[in-house]
């Protein structure tokens, strides 16, 4: 297994991307923390890979909490006395409105989680990664970095393209510690994070757009899986990507060539 020996911090582990990433790596010789904000969901997978032979330990925090990400990274560390590998992949849609519709905390909660916790995860990360070199992933997203016609999604996209200049800043301040820091941009993919989307007063600012056969044209229409993503990581993870650092990776079965 290509990942035998390593140590993982995946955030958002409970479901969608993070789960299937989660499984694939422990899958593959990983040892797995699993962290969520609700404890239920973080447990579960931590579970579900134990059940399966591999190695999970379920960490609890929130992402956009200083103390509670150093917390969770100390706990990650006493366990298994190091760490490899960081899938910084917690995030959430958040409020897709017209700007003066747009709450200005409503702004700062999409900031707050998706940038803001991507620095927290990979700062309190660092020490432990520089001891023997390692693989940051960031999941950013096909918004804000090639599609920018999602009309009222301004916080997410800024969110999503502030992760990607703060991906190229680190990769190159990690590069001497043998350190690598890449971007996922995920496109249409199966997962829940609707569930953390609020779309109000959008139908006067849209601009209609129709694809008659689907969005993705590698899909024939269809969204991608989780699955698909986890490979992809995976990938990013091993050592079968040691010389590719500071870039963008996107996989969206073309959707953001034909929307961009």
């Amino acid at each position: 297994m290509q990942l035998a020996g390593k140590v993982a911090l995946i955030t958002g582990a409970g479901s969608g991307i993070g789960k299937a990433a989660a499984q694939l790596l422990a899958k593959e010789g990983a040892k797995i923390g699993a962290l969520e904000r609700a404890e239920e969901r973080a447990e579960g997978v931590a579970r579900e890979i134990r059940e399966a032979g591999g190695e999970a330990l379920a960490l609890i925090a929130d992402i956009s909490q200083p103390a509670e990400m150093e917390r969770a990274v100390q706990i990650l560390v006493e366990r298994w006395g190091r760490l490899d590998i960081v899938f910084a992949n917690a995030g959430i849609n958040g409020v897709w409105a017209p700007l003066e519709d747009l709450k200005p905390e409503e702004w700062d909660q999409t900031l707050s989680i998706n940038l803001k916790g991507t620095f927290l995860t990979v700062k309190y990360a660092v020490p432990h990664l520089k001891k023997q070199g390692g693989s940051v992933i960031i999941t950013a997203s096909v918004n804000g970095t090639r599609i920018f016609s999602n009309t009222g999604a301004s916080a997410y996209a800024c969110s999503k393209a502030g992760q990607v200049a703060f991906a190229k800043m680190v990769a190159l301040e990690l590069a001497p510690h043998e350190v690598r820091v890449n971007v996922i941009c995920p496109g249409a993919i199966d997962t829940n994070i609707e569930e953390s989307t609020e779309q109000r007063n959008l139908e006067h600012i849209r601009i209609p757009v129709e694809f008659p056969e689907g969005a993705q044209p590698l899909e024939h229409g269809k969204s991608g899986t989780s699955e698909q993503v986890a490979k992809l990581v995976l990938f990013l993870a091993s050592d079968a990507s040691d010389h590719i650092s500071g870039t963008e990776l996107w996989i969206d079965g073309a959707e953001s060539l034909l929307k961009g």
